[in-house]
Formats: C-alpha cells, sequence, structure tokens
C-alpha cells in the first residue's frame, strides 16, 4: 500500500440517480430531473454517436459538457472534495463516471485535446478501470 493511498478520501458511494427508474433519454424524464447526469451522459451518448455534422458535433459538446457539470455538482453535495476514488462498480456512480467519459470523446471530436486530456485524467483518477470501458471501448 502506498502512503498516499492512506491519505486518500474514502470512495464516494452517491445516491440513485434522480432519473433512475425512468428512460433518461426521453424529453420529460430530462425535463422532470434537469439535474441528473444519468439524462445529460445518455442524451450526450446519442448525440456523438449520430453526429457527422460540425452543428451536431457543438450539440453534442455542449449537452456533454452540462452533463459533467451537473455530475459535479452531484459529487460536491456528496461529500466528494475534488479528488478521490468514485468507483464504476458501485452502480448509481455511473452515470456521473459515463458524463465525464462523454465529455472526454465529445472534446476530442472536437479538437479540444486539452479538455480530453483533462477529463481522462479526472477518470482515470476517479476509477483508472473505467476508462478501457467508457472512453477507449466508446
Amino acid at each position: 500500500m502506498k502512503l498516499n493511498d492512506m491519505l486518500a478520501p474514502p470512495p464516494v458511494h452517491l445516491p440513485a440517480d434522480p432519473a433512475a427508474g425512468s428512460d433518461p433519454a426521453a424529453a420529460d424524464t430530462a425535463l422532470a430531473h434537469p439535474d441528473s447526469p444519468l439524462v445529460w451522459a445518455t442524451r450526450a451518448e446519442v448525440l456523438l454517436d449520430a453526429a457527422s455534422t460540425d452543428d451536431e458535433k457543438l450539440t453534442a459538446y455542449a449537452t456533454a459538457r452540462t452533463g459533467y457539470h451537473r455530475s459535479l455538482d452531484r459529487l460536491r453535495a456528496n461529500g466528494w472534495k475534488g479528488w478521490g476514488p468514485v468507483p464504476y462498480s458501485h452502480e448509481p456512480n455511473q452515470a456521473v463516471l459515463r458524463a465525464i467519459a462523454t465529455l472526454a470523446r465529445a472534446a476530442q471530436l472536437i479538437g479540444e485535446d486539452a479538455e480530453y486530456d483533462r477529463c481522462r485524467q479526472m477518470l482515470s483518477d476517479a476509477d483508472p478501470e473505467s476508462v478501457g470501458q467508457l472512453i477507449d471501448q466508446a
């Protein structure tokens, strides 16, 4: 065990996402739960997968950025201080990590390499194993 592991905060285990149990891609779910990282991550993933024009790429990026900020809000509201483990194995954490990964992918799509690197590093810091699942295999 490394010394810095003993100094790390305990892993964050978020409560259920506000949109859990609903269709996160549905507009009525987004309107009912605009604070949901699951809603924004799902919508950004759909947009990213379909983006072919510059306007579509920018819309996907903006949606992903909203998911990223909603995720930071959710993490901070649940005791996260800007660093520390956020295990992907805890199902309610998955939407937050997906939102971070989606912003990384969207940033890469529009050529925003510094943001891609920052988000990839943030994801790796939260849960190193999630990078392969959420970015590399996306």
